[in-house]
């Protein structure tokens, strides 16, 4: 007999109960300048959050609206006019965002200023300091510039999408002339520290560009008459999609690198430009490089590129800064002994970056010299740019291990580091596989092989972030490594899939995407269903990056439905609406936006008071259950389950940087409640992990699974 609850829902159920991921996005990115916004973050941290903001607005062109683009170029009727009305969408929310980064980037300008930290521009120079700004120019910047003069004659070159241009606006008598030049940020410092004033205290800053303007007459001297220049700050981005032609008889690496070359020419999506900008110029460019109805033009203030504020330095007091948390060291990791006799012992489970990525390498170099160990296996995705994870299974391959990397060429952005990174280890011997032709390999995933008693043992890490010592500081993740042999026979298979994609096998304890992570989580979700309407508790506690797929959001309202009680922790995009009545009342959720990216899929289901704990590289997206090569684990080692649990309990309390996901998308802050402590779930848990101490949670907000209750009857 088919689920009643599923038919009743089914009516109910209309594209008016998904939001789009595209806008759901956008609120994540306005939760990151809320971060800017928010004057009890210091002051330089602000400045890197606008930072953040910019590199991510960078990404969402470059793949979310060349998406919608596409769709609309490619589509008919009903789906296109959606997709046009989307894009729309997505222009006004934009233009919103970019509108307050305006008002907040002026806001911090005056906060620094406070802190005797100044950041000026060409036409506050004193003549010392315009000195000092000429030289610099003539000396160090002027060698690294290319400009390029537009011409109706000459063919438009393609600009680089990742950089920063100044159009530059040249009157000469009653002509204007046009070019474009490049601000060399990759070679040269954005934050040029200058001579202060005199008589005055402080740190004084130019920005690159600033030092342009300042010096454009030199850069054209003796090949125009200037009677009058400007420049004005543009930027594009690019459709970041990368096409392989199957059909090409040449290597992979050789086709990733001619699609990389592509991307370079790709169709521009969006154009960010100085408000300032005259519009005879701004027409100019606009028709030079191609733009169309469906391209965004996006006027903003006179600084573009601000993902460069990044890495805004301080030369000020610390307090202007995070103050540090210094890493938590795991005494039985640190203990003589081989970590393998710890492993044996009982499953490790870390959490960066609260505990140091340190123990990944250590793990790595001490199966290299291991005179025990036989094989090494390793999925990479993205690494470090000075890789001791590299180094470390180079070295295994010199000690005679058989080491086998799966390398993702296609891991967006970082496809030419990949590359590099496949030669070097095809060069030390190592065997280099790329994975599966349509599915991206993203799991994270180590397993050693050694020999003892005469047998092969397996020791296995599944995690959920990459082999990343610079991402490792900032990204929280979970990494679990485990003697368990049935997960490791079941890594095994997993790697012995990606070597030879003919063979099919059955993992008795791991999900394994495109096959059984999908259908694995629906049967975890209708249990607590049938729990429910056997009249147990059912619960659930999601953590992860996105929650977009349509399938499993309407599994989840299926059973708020039936009453299952559901938290979400989703740090991005939720497609999901909560608190709907009679479709998601029992549907609550949060996202967590703090100093560290919030970044681990940990999946846990009440299942009548013996929570079953998964974690792994899967978000609840279609492309990590269908289109990717995913792994989701059991967590069965009880201390491991219950730092899982703390962690997921300080983080649904928290009531400092934990915002509201509704149906609005309003990013409204958890309120304090009257009485209870101040939770701040980033610096809890760190506490936690260093003491073994909770935070106090109000007694009415307790998120720990209940005892099993009985059977109603």
């Amino acid at each position: 007999m088919a689920n009643p609850i599923k038919l009743r829902l089914s009516e109910f159920l209309d594209d008016d109960l998904f939001t789009p991921r595209e806008l759901s996005w956008l609120s994540f990115n306005a939760r990151v300048l809320q971060e800017a916004a928010d004057k009890s973050v210091p002051v330089i941290e602000r400045v890197r959050y606008l930072g953040i903001f910019s590199n991510n607005s960078d990404e969402y062109f470059r793949v979310r609206v060349a998406e919608v683009r596409r769709l609309i170029s490619v589509s008919a009727g009903d789906t296109r006019q959606q997709s046009k009305e989307l894009l729309a969408a997505i222009q006004r929310r934009v233009v919103e965002l970019q509108g307050e980064f305006d008002r907040i980037y002026d806001e911090v300008l005056d906060e620094l200023a406070l802190r005797r930290i100044y950041l000026i521009n060409e036409s506050q120079l004193d003549p010392g300091q315009a000195d000092f700004v000429q030289a610099y120019f003539a000396s160090t910047v002027l060698p690294e510039l290319e400009p390029i003069l537009l011409q109706e004659s000459r063919a438009m070159q393609s600009l680089n999408d990742e950089s920063l241009y100044l159009a530059v606006d040249i009157r000469a008598g009653d002509k204007y002339h046009y070019a474009v030049v490049e601000v060399p940020t990759d070679r040269l410092a954005r934050f040029v520290q200058i001579p202060r004033r005199k008589g005055k205290a402080g740190k004084v800053f130019i920005v690159l560009d600033n030092i342009m303007r300042a010096c454009l007459p030199q850069m054209f001297r003796g090949v125009i008459p200037i009677d009058d220049i400007a420049a004005y700050c543009f930027k594009f981005s690019r459709d970041a999609e990368l096409e392989l032609d199957a059909g090409i008889q040449q290597s992979l690496i050789d086709k990733m690198a001619s699609s990389l070359r592509q991307r370079r020419r790709a169709d521009a999506v969006r154009m960010v430009y100085d408000e300032n900008m005259p519009q005879r110029l701004l027409d100019y460019i606009s028709a030079r490089f191609g733009f169309g109805q469906y391209d965004s033009l996006i006027a903003g203030g006179r600084y573009h590129n601000s993902k460069d504020f990044r890495s805004f330095p301080n030369v000020g007091s610390k307090y202007l800064e995070f103050k540090p948390l210094p890493p938590v060291r795991v005494p039985r990791l640190d203990a003589p002994g081989s970590i393998f006799e710890t492993v044996r012992e009982r499953d490790v489970l870390l959490y960066y970056p609260y505990h140091p990525f340190d123990y990944i390498v250590d793990l790595l170099k001490t199966a290299a010299l291991d005179p025990e160990v036989s094989d090494i296996k390793i999925c990479l995705y993205r690494v470090a740019a000075n890789s001791r994870i590299i180094d470390a299974l180079v070295n295994a391959a010199h000690n005679g291990k058989r080491v086998l990397a799966v390398v993702e060429l296609a891991a967006r952005f970082d496809e030419a580091a990949n590359i590099t990174w496949a030669q070097r280890l095809t060069e030390s011997g190592i065997t280099v596989l790329f994975g599966i032709p349509g599915l991206k390999v993203h799991s994270k995933l180590i397993l050693i092989e050694r020999k003892e008693g005469g047998y092969a043992r397996f020791y296995s890490h599944i995690g959920t972030g990459n082999f990343n010592e610079n991402t490792a500081r900032v990204y929280t993740d979970f990494s679990l490594i485990t003697y368990d042999q049935t997960i490791g026979k079941d890594v095994f298979n997993v790697f012995d899939f990606l070597q030879y994609n003919y063979r099919r096998h059955d993992f008795r304890v791991l999900l394994v995407s495109p096959y059984s992570s999908r259908p694995g989580l629906l049967a975890l979700i209708d249990r607590e269903i049938a729990n429910v309407q056997a009249g147990y508790t059912g619960s659930m506690t999601l953590k992860c990056n996105n929650l977009v797929d349509k399938e499993l959001v309407t599994k989840l309202y299926e059973a708020s439905r039936a009453g299952v009680e559901i938290k979400l922790i989703i740090r991005g995009m939720c497609s999901l609406l909560p608190g709907v009545k009679e479709i998601s009342e029992n549907i609550s959720a949060i996202s967590i936006v703090d100093r560290y990216l919030e970044h681990p899929r940990a999946y846990v289901f009440y299942n009548r008071g013996e929570p079953h704990y998964l974690i792994g590289s899967a978000d609840l997206m279609t492309r990590n259950l269908d289109f990717r090569v995913e792994v989701l684990c059991p967590v069965l080692d009880p201390g491991a389950q219950r730092v899982i649990q703390d962690v997921l309990d300080q983080q649904w309390h928290d009531n400092v940087r934990a915002r509201h996901l509704d149906q609005n998308q309003t990013n409204e802050y958890v309120a304090r409640r009257k009485g209870a402590a101040r939770i701040r779930s980033q610096e809890s848990i760190h506490r936690y992990l260093e003491t073994g101490k909770l935070p106090r949670y109000p007694k009415a907000l307790q998120s720990r699974p209940a005892r099993r209750r009985r059977k109603l009857v």
